[in-house]
């Protein structure tokens, strides 16, 4: 959530920075108005108060009781006390309606653009490698029988899949490598989160209220599933104080995320890079805010590495203003290069959202003992995203034969280094 003394002081600011991401007519200006009367309300609730306390105390100091005009005072003091407190409600409810569905402001650094077309690639590591006779994981997985898109559909509908034998053991092999690669030598302390959440742990991530018609929700508990993991690790501290001397906070965890994908209708369709459930690993962070930029890049530095162990060629994306997420100040994503698919895929993003989520699910940190409270800022990534990694590895694993050979570092998991089509 953005921060309403900002949008006070800097309205021509805000407004230039949201226009930036694509925000046409963003209602600062109504905002301002609305604080200009919650401030006037807070002083008049104040008086009164004031008053209220004045008369109580003369009768105090005087050890009588009070005049009838004394009585008839503080009641009509009372009233006024508990109409202000109401209309000061409603003005409150009002701006914070108006602020919700606001995206993050972006950093200065972030480049112009409304869509893909700004994003700018910053490094690429690798060649696009074109292997003669190559196949698209659609076709490679089947003829492997570890891909089954027909029984997902039967099963689910458009949109799902099956992973089997050596497919699913490949699947499990990724996640449980990243997991212990990034708790044994990055630092992150891994977590089994609820699939499920509350509608407070979804706003304060940044989900609701905007992304309502993307998210799967169970109507009879109200409760939603989780589109990322990072849902349920940003609601880790939700409502609490982080103590002094305890940040930088990584947590790790491994989990499905389920999207109805309304926004990509029509788009990466074929086979399993764009679906409604997949499985991913998610870093999350709380930082201190003068140490988010170099967490930033830490974090993009250790997805990176993921990549470069698995021997994909990759390249670091940063993301136009109009393209980063709802929630995200700054964001870098990365591609890995298909060769049967032919085309770069996105397996991470990872983003730095300064403090708009700690603020919207009122998460803070003392920095030291006497010191006032402040807001954390979190940062989020993929680890990475399964499935669009696991095509990445069969496709460029495939062999003149028909087989696909598996990266040397995840033989230790999968228990095989070949997949053949008698498996």
């Amino acid at each position: 959530m953005l921060d309403l003394t900002e949008i006070v002081r800097q309205t021509d600011a805000v407004r230039a920075a949201l226009v930036r991401r694509g925000e046409t007519d963003p209602p600062v200006d109504r905002i301002v108005e609305l604080d200009v009367e919650r401030r006037r309300l807070i002083a008049q609730a104040d008086t009164d108060r004031a008053t209220r306390n004045m008369v109580s105390k003369r009768i105090g100091d005087e050890k009588r009781k009070p005049t009838p005009e004394e009585i008839t005072e503080m009641r009509e003091t009372n009233d006024r006390i508990k109409a202000t407190e109401q209309a000061l409600g409603v003005i409150q409810a009002d701006i914070r309606e108006l602020i919700m569905p606001l995206p993050n402001l972006p950093l200065a650094d972030v480049p112009d653009g409304l869509d893909e077309e700004g994003n700018v690639v910053v490094e690429t590591v690798g060649e696009e490698t074109h292997i003669p006779g190559a196949q698209a994981h659609w076709d490679l997985g089947p003829a492997l029988g570890i891909l089954d898109l027909e029984a997902g559909a039967s099963i689910a509908g458009a949109r799902f899949y099956v992973l089997k034998g050596k497919g699913a053991r490949l699947s499990r092999a990724l996640s449980a490598w990243m997991l212990d690669t990034h708790s044994d030598e990055n630092g992150y302390t891994e977590i089994e989160p609820p699939l499920l959440v509350r509608g407070e742990t979804m706003t304060g991530s940044g989900n609701l209220p905007k992304f309502k018609d993307n998210l799967y929700r169970d109507d009879e508990s109200d409760l939603w599933l989780v589109p990322t993991a990072e849902v349920a690790l940003n609601g880790l501290h939700q409502g609490q104080i982080i103590g002094p001397g305890t940040l930088p906070l990584k947590y790790v965890a491994q989990t499905p995320s389920f999207r109805k994908e309304h926004t990509a209708a029509g788009r990466d369709v074929r086979g399993i890079k764009r679906v409604h459930q997949f499985e991913k690993v998610e870093m999350f962070r709380f930082v201190e805010p003068e140490d988010s930029e170099s967490q930033l890049e830490e974090m993009v530095a250790q997805a990176r590495s993921l990549c470069e162990r698995l021997g994909l060629a990759h390249r670091v994306l940063k993301l136009c203003a109009g393209d980063i997420g709802f929630q995200s100040a700054k964001t870098y994503d990365i591609e890995v290069w298909a060769p049967g698919s032919g085309e770069w895929l996105e397996v991470s993003s990872i983003s730095t959202c300064i403090d708009f989520q700690a603020r919207r699910n009122n998460t803070r940190y003392r920095p030291a003992a006497g010191e006032q409270v402040r807001l954390p800022h979190t940062l989020n990534g993929s680890g990475l995203a399964i499935p669009r990694i696991w095509i990445a590895v069969i496709e460029n694993g495939q062999q003149p034969d028909g087989s696909v050979v598996i990266p040397e570092v995840l033989r230790p998991y999968t228990g095989f280094d070949k997949i053949e089509s008698m498996d």
